[in-house]
């Protein structure tokens, strides 16, 4: 496999699979303009990933397009980070996927406006406008809700404690990365997780939260390595396009 191909693939799938998941929320928010930010979200995220499919394709060379990378793949093929395959729970989960996501969104994609593809490049360019404003919803929500009442601070507790353990998995750098480094691809990620853990302080402070003691990483999503959620999330993801080939978006 392609290194750039298979860093692309990263990006896109991250997008993809967390889009999907807040697609979940369709109709079910907590209140109606909450309810349109979370899918106008999901429908960014998918068009960030749509962009990144294309582009994989491109260097692939095999034919594949943006549906067949998105919804022709099997579990072991996604690379996302296992951070954006957890499931919804409360609304205050979600928030705090989102953000703890966002934070390392928002930088990642400030370094690849620096990238050597040319292509990348605009693919950044053009979504940072956007991290930007899901930067800003999702960590505004975590204040709001840590900082809230007695229950929406127990709630976003809860969901520190279960999702604390995915965050460090976007910020570590593996092989893969390092090559992109070198390569003049990818971003530093060495140098971003300082910024990363800064970022996720200062905003837990204002929030009331405390940051869980434990620094064990669960890994193996950028490997290709995923949870047991994955299965569910793909089998209602590809339904339509492997119950009737060839489907577009």
């Amino acid at each position: 496999m392609k290194p750039l191909f298979e860093y692309c693939l990263r990006l896109a799938d991250n997008g993809l699979i967390l889009g999907q998941r807040l697609s979940e929320w369709c109709g079910h928010g907590p209140v109606l303009e909450q309810d349109m930010a979370l899918t106008n979200i999901a429908l960014d995220q998918i068009g960030q990933a749509r962009s990144l499919y294309q582009y994989a394709g491109e260097i692939e060379g095999k034919g594949r397009d943006e549906d067949q990378l998105a919804l022709l793949r099997s579990s072991n093929e996604y690379r996302n980070a296992l951070l954006v395959e957890q499931p919804n729970g409360h609304f205050g989960h979600t928030v705090l996927r989102q953000y703890l996501f966002d934070a390392f969104n928002h930088l990642n994609y400030t370094a690849l406006c620096q990238s050597k593809s040319e292509q990348l490049r605009a693919i950044a360019e053009k979504s940072l406008k956007e991290i930007t404003y899901h930067l800003r919803w999702s960590s505004e929500w975590v204040v709001r809700l840590g900082d809230g009442t007695e229950e929406s601070h127990s709630k976003m507790e809860e969901a520190l404690d279960d999702l604390w353990m995915f965050a460090g998995e976007l910020v570590t750098a593996d092989e893969l990365d390092r090559q992109m480094l070198e390569q003049g691809y990818g971003p530093d990620l060495d140098k971003i997780a300082p910024s990363y853990w800064a970022h996720i302080e200062a905003t837990f402070e204002r929030a009331q939260l405390q940051k869980p003691e434990n620094t064990w990483w669960q890994s193996g999503g950028k490997r290709g390595v995923h949870g047991e959620h994955m299965g569910y999330i793909l089998a209602e993801m590809q339904h339509l396009q492997r119950a009737y080939p060839g489907q577009q978006w």
